[in-house]
């Protein structure tokens, strides 16, 4: 009955039979009204969008998306078809509906709520500064959403536009006064745009309640070094050692400041604790060679450094390696069958050849053995067909050294530091070289620029944290 007075109506009632049925949320009447209609008016792109938004309030977001994009075929720039689509896909992080914003964009240029989608979107897929204008555009939009919020002020922590992620952050933390972590996020940035004067002022709060945590501390520890105020300094990265006598970042803090102010023995004894609490730490046997190079004490620092090597043998991979490893899960003997799958596709590839060799070594193939004679001449080809790829270099490098030859290793550790200057295992092989070949003059100097490099990457490691507490990825 009811379909047989719809035919008997004109199709602009029969669109507002329609439309009332959608107002009333009554979809399954809209999808009803809808087959005829859109059997009589196949080419109607106002129909196939309200047969998207009928399918839509039912929650049948395949059929509501097919329609909608039927709709668009029809009519590429009909809004309701535009809007529906795009509320789908952005409800899924689709970037499917990236274009679809941009081109409601390009007919509503100052749409706030596009610009806002369209920012998030472009932020969930990683593209910051695609992301910043819109943010920007969004206005107030964002004022009130802790998400969005944060969102923007991690794309400007990302670009290095320090300063307005400060501001964005002070905003996150207005919603949310009381969370602690928001407090951690905006100190972190206020220390980025170099304002410990603000981070202490964010952090006073926490500072003031009792049991204050390590990650506070070693903020505010940071604070005071930046005011030249090294003993609240040294007084809070003491306290926050008894307070989280496990944190490895803490001891590091404390050796990096040892350090700079050249307070040697208070350096190596605290990271004595350290490692008393935690002996298997690489960084701190890192850290303590460090001042054992301040302290000449280069036998010291050399065990320290071997030590180090034996806990943390991925210090020896490369980035590719690592990459693949990763990928393989660790799994040395899967990662191995994948190399050798492309090279038998690819046999003159120096990449794939270089990481044959460093998988083979990694998996601690003995001198004298078939694999270990496949490491070495893959490596060997690997430097012959690219004599640029310090990494094949530095593998060779390790290889000759486990079959004892020193002086091969050292020429391959030279070759791959005149490629990457900074490349500290072939620095370090080149000091185990030297050491057994008699080189013992040139140690030292190479002991401190190892250090040097430690040092730099110890402030790189602090620099990574803050932005980790941005992320939420700190522990």
């Amino acid at each position: 009955m009811l379909l047989g007075s719809l035919w008997s109506q004109t199709g602009e009632q029969q669109v507002q039979s329609i439309a009332t049925a959608l107002g009333d949320n009554d979809f399954p009447t809209a999808l009803e009204l809808l087959n005829p209609a859109l059997a009589k008016w196949p080419n109607d792109a106002e129909l196939w969008a309200m047969q998207g938004a009928a399918y839509a309030g039912e929650h049948r977001k395949g059929e509501a998306l097919a329609s909608f994009t039927h709709s668009l075929k029809l009519s590429p720039n009909y809004l309701p078809a535009l809007t529906g689509a795009i509320q789908i896909e952005f409800d899924s992080a689709d970037r499917a509906a990236i274009p679809l914003l941009e081109r409601v964009l390009r007919l509503r240029p100052a749409d706030q709520t596009s610009h806002g989608m369209l920012a998030v979107l472009e932020y969930q897929q990683g593209n910051c500064a695609s992301a910043l204008p819109h943010f920007e555009k969004a206005g107030a939009l964002f004022d009130s959403q802790l998400s969005a919020l944060h969102a923007y002020g991690s794309c400007l922590v990302k670009l290095k536009r320090f300063d307005r992620a400060a501001v964005v952050f002070e905003k996150t933390l207005s919603l949310n006064p009381a969370d602690e972590r928001e407090r951690l996020v905006l100190a972190s940035v206020q220390l980025m745009a170099q304002e410990p004067r603000d981070a202490l002022r964010t952090l006073q709060s926490l500072l003031e309640a009792g049991n204050v945590n390590g990650g506070t501390l070693e903020l505010a520890a940071n604070a005071y070094e930046d005011l030249d105020e090294t003993d609240k300094a040294v007084t809070t990265l003491r306290q926050g050692i008894l307070a989280d006598p496990k944190n490895v970042r803490l001891y590091l803090e404390f050796a990096s400041l040892c350090v700079a102010h050249q307070s040697f023995r208070a350096g190596i004894d605290v990271v004595n604790d350290g490692i008393a609490q935690k002996p298997n730490s690489a960084q701190l046997y890192f850290a303590r060679s460090v001042i054992e190079v301040q302290l000449a004490d280069y036998d010291k620092a050399e065990a320290d450094m071997q030590k180090a090597y034996e806990l943390d043998p991925n210090q020896s991979l490369t980035a590719a390696a690592q990459a693949l490893l990763a990928v393989q899960e660790n799994d040395l003997d899967r990662a191995l069958d994948e190399v050798e799958r492309k090279l038998g596709q690819r046999p003159n590839d120096p990449l794939l050849l270089y990481l044959e060799a460093d998988v083979l070594a990694q998996k601690g193939v003995e001198p004298d053995t078939p694999e270990f004679r496949k490491a070495v001449g893959s490596a060997r080809k690997a430097v012959a067909l690219r004599s640029s790829l310090g990494p094949a270099h530095a593998v060779l490098a390790k290889l000759y050294l486990d079959s004892g030859q020193n002086q091969l290793a050292a020429d391959q550790c030279r070759k791959a530091l005149e490629i990457d200057p900074t490349d500290q295992t072939s620095l370090y092989r080149l000091i185990q070289a030297l050491r057994k070949t008699g080189g013992t003059a040139e140690i030292p100097g190479l002991l401190k620029r190892l250090a040097q490099l430690r040092q730099r990457d110890v402030a790189e490691q602090k620099q990574r944290y803050r932005y980790q507490v941005v992320d939420g990825e700190a522990q």
